[in-house]
């Protein structure tokens, strides 16, 4: 049922639901309030905490308006012990002022806060009565996420009919009896009755903690639908066909041309995607290693193995300078081997454009390297069998999808290309299991030998005209730097240096210093001849936004300041810190912060000054910023989670895990159906990519 068809939702009603993903009566009870009122209780003022919401009740000695830039009623109160406390309302008619009458009682409930005079509650809710008191709430009152538009009020009416009409007709159970014996879980039906409308024999403290058997209930059935859904895209790939690819000569030639050898993990990594490539179904792995691991070269082989069976390889990076770093290693490595490549990104010219886009339909070039641009419907290859996807948390499912379609051949049915998708931010293992459940993963564990890690300092703003001509001394001495800014211009809105400024300074303070400048508003030659300038050592420092953070590779590069540091999430700071220690030199970092500092910002630098561990800063990561800020909406399986949370739930993922396989196992179409339509409904199309 619609929820057009509630009491009091039209059409205008039902769009601002809809933002909420409320489109269904059903969705209304998986809304969950996420908060309680707890108004079953009188709290004594003696025994009222600062900060802490509370019921209380006091008599009226008086009630007046304070006159300033806004008028503000203010109401007096004494309780039964001599305390006093005050309400405060800057918004009121003046009929309510009428209602404060001395001597009456009131009962109100806010949050209790330090006023002029003492206690006070801001607009708080309230009764006044004169005789009986008004009875006390049974229960606690739910407070639901709510939208513009969309009132507590409004929402509560429309919960409350969809509770009246789940009594009525009760939602199918989804789960095993005997699991929820096990578990000691409540049937679905009680534990949502026990969430909007929890009784005085609940543990209310268990409610307020996310810790009673009810909410445990929601989450466990939530995660084994993702884990359902994972594990069916996993079974359809498995069911297409994918190119058998053989052991390459060619790409065994650019390993003994290499002036390194890899790693012993990249050795490890390497032997698992031969060994997929081989398979005629799908490969899909994702490689994550941590920042200078050498997850390029790996994908180099593995592009090698699939051009020398005849195949096409697309490779995709979410950024026009990450994209160019690979076109440029690529180029480095295949070259002398005879293998043609094309380069495509929105700003080529169109002849250039034309070009590249025959190359690529005529299978004359072999690798096509390039941005979003290569999901344009005019790219067509010939026979693409490989598709390679740097940082892909950054793409979209459907993204990803489109690419794969564009391997569809009419010589054999239902084809898909091999995928290796590769990621330089480490994920933590509670993550990797929900969000990339249908992915096998490895893991190059493991830095090329001779890496130094980067001492890393945090220093306060005041000390960034010292840091700057350090940084200038450093320079004369042969050392090549970066700056990073947040912004390119100037903002009245936002205390941060501009790239544009601290380029300007640099270049005013001391002129004989070799300084460029790059970011996102550049054109994709300029940007490209600046870096070419610093990699070539014809520029000493090279300031820019966070355009920098992945696939730029300097060796010389020694020492990165990053300016406002206290802006950037760990996984940024940690991506931009991974640009230098990339050679010889000791390498440095300086993390400069604009004071005061929020006690997340202050836990965020401190974890950076301590470790140089990709891993451990991604579980701290998750910890500090949760799931769906380390990951994006869009990489959740195919859903958002609504109830569930990685972090705080990751002891029901394994369970999750074993009784999606149970289920799939017995083969239970029809409860598989029911909790992919209830948790996740008409994002279904999701599954397929």
């Amino acid at each position: 049922m619609q929820v057009t068809g509630l009491k009091g939702v039209g059409d205008k009603q039902a769009e601002k639901l809809a933002k909420l993903g409320l489109n269904k009566v059903q969705d209304l009870l998986f809304h969950l309030p996420h908060r309680y009122q707890d108004k079953t209780k009188i709290t004594p003022l003696d025994q009222a905490i600062i900060g802490q919401e509370v019921l209380i009740e006091a008599t009226i000695r008086q009630q007046r308006l304070t006159q300033g830039r806004r008028p503000t009623l203010l109401v007096e109160l004494e309780d039964a012990l001599g305390h006093h406390v005050g309400l405060r309302f800057f918004h009121f008619q003046a009929s309510q002022a009428r209602q404060f009458k001395r001597g009456e009682q009131v009962r109100a409930y806010g949050e209790l806060r330090s006023g002029l005079n003492g206690f006070e509650i801001v607009h708080p809710q309230y009764k006044v009565f004169s005789s009986a008191p008004p009875p006390l709430d049974d229960t606690l009152t739910p407070v639901y996420p709510t939208t513009e538009g969309l009132g507590q009020l409004t929402l509560v009416k429309l919960i409350k009919q969809a509770i009246a009409l789940l009594k009525q007709y009760p939602l199918e159970e989804g789960l095993n009896q005997a699991w929820l014996r096990t578990w000691q879980l409540p049937d679905i039906n009680q534990a949502l009755l026990t969430l909007h409308q929890p009784q005085p024999s609940d543990d209310l403290a268990q409610i307020k903690r996310f810790e009673h058997p009810a909410q445990a209930r929601l989450v466990f059935e939530e995660l084994i639908t993702q884990q359902l859904t994972l594990k069916l895209m996993r079974q359809q790939q498995v069911k297409r066909y994918a190119p058998q690819l053989a052991a390459s000569r060619t790409a065994n030639a650019l390993l003994a041309s290499l002036p390194f050898e890899l790693t012993q993990a990249q050795q490890r990594v390497w032997q698992e995607i031969i060994a997929d490539l081989k398979q005629t179904q799908p490969m899909q792995r994702l490689v994550q290693g941590d920042v200078g691991s050498g997850k390029t070269i790996i994908a180099a082989l593995a592009a090698l193995q699939a051009a020398d069976a005849g195949y096409q390889v697309a490779i995709m990076a979410p950024t026009e300078i990450l994209a160019e770093q690979h076109r440029n290693h690529f180029a480095e490595w295949l070259d002398p081997l005879g293998i043609e490549m094309a380069w495509l990104n929105g700003r080529l010219k169109a002849a250039e454009k034309r070009d590249m886009l025959a190359k690529i339909s005529s299978g004359e070039a072999k690798i096509a390297v390039g941005t979003h641009a290569l999901f344009q419907d005019a790219v067509t290859f010939e026979r693409l069998g490989l598709v390679i996807i740097d940082e892909q948390h950054r793409f979209g499912v459907h993204q990803r999808l489109s690419l794969n379609q564009k391997a569809h051949t009419d010589e054999i049915e239902n084809f898909a290309p091999h995928q290796l998708t590769m990621t330089a931010t480490p994920i933590p293992r509670t993550l990797a299991m929900t969000a990339y459940g249908d992915l096998d993963i490895s893991v190059i564990d493991e830095l090329p030998p001779g890496r130094l890690p980067v001492d890393t300092a945090v220093l306060g703003n005041q000390k960034r005209h010292e840091v700057m001509a350090h940084l200038y001394h450093a320079c004369k001495t042969g050392v090549q730097a970066y700056w990073v800014c947040p912004l390119i211009d100037e903002s009245e809105l936002l205390d941060a240096q501009a790239a544009q400024t601290t380029f300007d300074e640099f270049r005013q303070l001391w002129p004989d210093m070799r300084v460029g400048l790059v970011h996102g508003r550049l054109k994709a030659a300029e940007k490209e001849l600046i870096m070419q300038q610093f990699k070539a050592h014809e520029l000493d420092l090279l300031v820019a936004t966070t355009v920098i953070e992945v696939g730029v590779n300097v060796p010389n590069a020694s020492l990165m300041i990053i300016e406002n540091a206290e802006r950037l999430g760990l996984s940024q700071l940690h991506q931009l810190r991974g640009r230098v220690g990339r050679g010889a030199k000791k390498s440095h970092c300086v993390l400069l912060y604009q004071p005061p500092l929020s006690a997340t910002a202050k836990a965020r630098l401190q974890i950076m000054r301590e470790t140089n561990d990709g891993f451990v800063i991604a579980e701290e990561d998750l910890r500090i910023r949760g799931p769906g800020e380390v990951l994006g909406t869009r990489q959740t399986g195919g859903m958002t989670l609504r109830i569930a949370d990685i972090q705080r739930d990751q002891a029901w993922i394994e369970p999750a895990q074993d009784y999606a396989t149970q289920l799939l196992e017995q083969a239970s179409p029809g409860l598989v159906a029911l909790l992919q339509q209830r948790w996740i409904g008409e994002k279904l199309e999701y599954k397929h990519a």
